[in-house]
């Protein structure tokens, strides 16, 4: 199994496909169960992991610290990805927010680091803040999480705001508003973008569409729903999983090459958008 790479920055190839960790870190009886699915992705090959501070508020940091501490993997062979809240994302804050990231997940630096979705500190302050965490070694690139077109638009405006390397969003099957304009405007840039929620929270697993079509090809709509969006050379797909048997079936979504036949079904299933709309967020 060999799993992809996007080039989100010289100094940070990023793996295609990852473990989300939202909802994890919550509750400290889980917190096992969380750890042993980290392990086993990494022993997988799945080097890439999504969080936020905003996870159990910290909490998710936390478990993945314990987690990688006690792997043989090497901290350069992973990729860590984490965000900054918007209240905290004036300068100042941002570095204090990002060194305590750092000490919950026990690393001297992070891959990615994202302003979680915009807010009330001007965004040439946050960038500002990135760019210094960047100098100082403590990141390796930054990106942003939830912004439209719009919002885009504006930070490419600010001071190193062109340095953006990628913009997580909620993207899948049922939700393909962002392909009408954003993620053609940042491929003319190359901004790769981290589509969340891949399978809409097991939401689209339920849909008899993507069960039909999966069973016609082999495979699960989980499996199905994430090759749609890895068939993209540019995109980055995160899900979460806390039990290993849907780790080992997400996982076999690598394997599958979708054709033009599949395709068709999907877009016919789950139409592209044909008219612009507010970025949805979860």
């Amino acid at each position: 199994m060999k799993i992809p790479v996007a080039t989100i920055s010289k100094d940070s190839p990023m793996p295609r496909f990852g473990l989300g960790t939202w909802r994890m870190g919550e509750r400290s009886s889980a917190a096992q169960a969380e750890i042993a699915v980290i392990l086993a992705s990494i022993e997988r090959g799945v080097t890439l992991i999504d969080t936020a501070e905003m996870y159990g508020d910290g909490g998710a940091e936390a478990v993945i610290g314990r987690a990688i501490s006690g792997t043989s993997v090497s901290r350069e062979n992973l990729s860590i990805v984490s965000k900054v809240y918007p209240h905290n994302a004036s300068k100042k804050g941002t570095i204090a927010a990002c060194e305590r990231s750092l000490k919950r997940l026990g690393t001297e630096y992070l891959d990615g680091y994202l302003l979680h979705w915009p807010g009330e500190h001007p965004i040439a302050e946050t960038v500002d803040a990135f760019e210094t965490l960047r100098a100082q070694g403590k990141i390796r690139a930054w990106g942003v999480s939830n912004f439209d077109l719009a919002n885009m638009q504006e930070l490419i405006t600010v001071p190193n705001g062109k340095k953006v390397a990628t913009n997580q969003v909620l993207y899948n099957l049922s939700r393909r508003s962002v392909e009408f304009d954003l993620l053609p405007w940042q491929r003319e840039r190359d901004i790769p973008t981290m589509a969340y929620s891949p399978i809409e929270q097991a939401r689209l697993l339920e849909s008899a569409k993507l069960k039909s079509i999966a069973y016609d090809i082999g495979a699960t709509p989980a499996q199905l729903a994430i090759a749609w969006l890895l068939q993209q050379p540019d995109v980055i797909v995160i899900p979460k999983t806390t039990h290993i048997a849907r780790l080992e079936e997400n996982l076999g979504a690598l394997s599958l090459t979708l054709d033009a036949t599949t395709l068709s079904a999907l877009d016919a299933a789950f139409a592209p958008p044909r008219k612009p709309a507010p970025l949805a967020m979860l």
